[in-house]
């Protein structure tokens, strides 16, 4: 870890205990949040275009506009943390677009006084595409079957369908899962950040494991 803040910011606390059966129906509990974040999702991308042309003629993204996909990130981890992205709560999530402090499941950004016009151009999609071939590891795709449609799993949906085994017959989360769970969702929150042109900071190729977002560590101290 280096002497910098993060600008982009994931904490999960694994909730326990945790209910041995709930994550088989948490599918249908999540119904209402899944029809709310698809709109929130087409909203979030149209704000992604205007903030783009934004940001392409004045070098700053609207601040307005930041909070409102902000909002929408920290809904959509709060659901992944809750269902089958991590089962690592079973705190129904809020519908909100705002932090809850409380909450075991937290996303936090911050806010660029000033952003490259130029960078803009290219991070989101040439730059960040190292990064999407991680993303796309951790989280499943590519086309696999007869007709083509078949998404392969990613580590994360392995992983946690690992722990919601051992949570079936032990009521126990296995603590390295979740902290490997928690590290690949890190670093696609990060990237996310970076190529939805929220921050213009290169995620670091690092897989930060655990709950909590890793403090940075003070460099070495140069001689005079």
């Amino acid at each position: 870890m280096d002497g910098q803040r993060m600008p982009v910011r994931v904490d999960g606390r694994l909730d326990e205990p945790l209910s041995r059966w709930l994550w088989l129906v948490k599918w249908l509990l999540l119904i209402p949040h899944y029809i709310v974040l698809f709109f929130l999702g087409i909203a979030f991308a149209v704000l992604t275009v205007v903030a783009f042309f934004a940001i392409l003629v004045t070098g700053r993204y609207p601040r307005a506009i930041f909070e409102f996909n902000l909002g929408v990130l920290r809904w959509a981890w709060r659901v992944a943390f809750y269902g089958y992205g991590a089962l690592a709560t079973d705190r129904y999530p809020p519908f909100t677009l705002k932090d809850v402090p409380d909450h075991p499941a937290r996303l936090d950004i911050d806010y660029p006084e000033e952003l490259s016009r130029g960078l803009v151009l290219v991070k989101w999609w040439l730059l960040a595409i190292p990064h999407y071939v991680v993303v796309a590891l951790f989280m499943g795709g590519g086309l696999g079957g007869d007709d083509g449609n078949w998404n392969a799993p990613g580590l994360v949906g392995v992983l946690v369908l690992i722990a919601a085994v051992a949570l079936l017959f032990t009521t126990r989360y296995l603590p390295g899962v979740f902290a490997f769970v928690m590290g690949m969702h890190r670093w696609v929150l990060r990237v996310a950040g970076y190529a939805f042109l929220m921050t213009d900071r290169y995620p670091p190729f690092r897989l930060d494991m655990g709950g909590a977002e890793p403090e940075p560590q003070p460099g070495p101290v140069r001689a005079p």
